[in-house]
């Protein structure tokens, strides 16, 4: 394809859920675990045996998911308006509230590499007739980016200019934060990516922002290790240079949700798109990559 960045098919590994969301490639295990969010499951993949199956169910609607740096799975829950962390299957509360008042949804989430935990809290599972959580209010006004300190027990609010914050992911010099705006024309915005700088764990505009044309909305989002940005755009994946240039466009038969790196050199790209998961190979990593991957 266009620069190289992908070679061989692209492979549909399974088919089956309702809405497939939120990759993490887990290395402990070899095995990639995304959401199946309205059907309440999570669902695994192993790479070895090609064989899929429930990792957990009744889960309260969790979304995306990243890997904290001792490997535990740091994961946002819908249903329980919150972020958690699941560690050799016991999962355990991180952050629900927000100045005494519940979050929305925590949608996607980072950690850095000061161990504090970044992530989206728009409203998607609490909004009427939803069938990806429960319906309820929104408590704290807004729907903002937070950075959450473990150790301090303390939750900041580090972006709150943006209307359906979504996705995000680290530059790999972690200076850079970049988030996708889902709310779209019927919220008053287009459908965008808007680039953050990150110093001291405050967040300022950069001035750089990728307006995507309709019913391209850019969910979730990866960033290599040379910086290029992977972010779903409608029934595709594309890539972009840190200063928003389009390299690769990969196309894909479903609309795609989010994608995630691994495989166990990390070059293996998993791609959750509506009913399946997917997989290509990629020349490139995650920026991001925990845990044990060959280099």
């Amino acid at each position: 394809m266009g620069d190289g960045l992908t070679s061989g098919p692209l492979e549909r590994l399974f088919t089956g859920s309702a809405w497939a969301e939120g990759p993490v490639w887990v290395p402990s295990s070899q095995t990639v675990r995304w959401s199946d969010i309205p059907n309440n499951r999570i669902m695994e993949f192993d790479a070895a045996t090609g064989v899929t199956k429930d990792y957990a169910v009744g889960v309260g609607f969790t979304n995306g998911r990243t890997l904290d740096a001792d490997g535990s799975v740091v994961q946002c829950s819908h249903g329980g308006r919150r972020v958690e962390r699941d560690h050799a299957g016991t999962v355990t509360e991180l952050v629900d509230s927000f100045q005494g008042r519940r979050l929305n949804s925590p949608n996607d989430v980072v950690v850095a590499r000061d161990s504090s935990v970044w992530f989206t809290d728009p409203p998607y599972g609490i909004l009427p007739g939803t069938d990806q959580g429960y319906e309820g209010e929104q408590e704290y006004g807004g729907c903002y980016v937070f950075r959450f300190e473990p150790a301090s027990d303390s939750l900041t609010a580090v972006i709150t200019d943006l209307v359906y914050p979504n996705g995000l992911a680290f530059s790999p010099d972690e200076s850079v934060l970049y988030v996708t705006d889902t709310a779209g024309p019927d919220r008053g915005v287009p459908l965008r990516i808007v680039a953050y700088d990150v110093r001291g764990g405050v967040c300022s505009p950069s001035g750089l922002t990728l307006e995507l044309g309709e019913g391209h909305p850019a969910d979730g989002l990866r960033v290599d290790v040379q910086g290029r940005i992977w972010t779903s755009a409608g029934n595709s994946i594309r890539v972009y240079s840190p200063s928003f240039q389009l390299l690769d466009t990969i196309e894909v038969p479903e609309k795609v949700s989010n994608l995630c790196f691994g495989g166990p050199d990390g070059q293996d790209l998993y791609i959750t798109a509506s009913t399946s998961l997917y997989r290509i190979r990629s020349t490139t990593r995650d920026a991001a990559a925990r845990g044990t991957i060959a280099l």
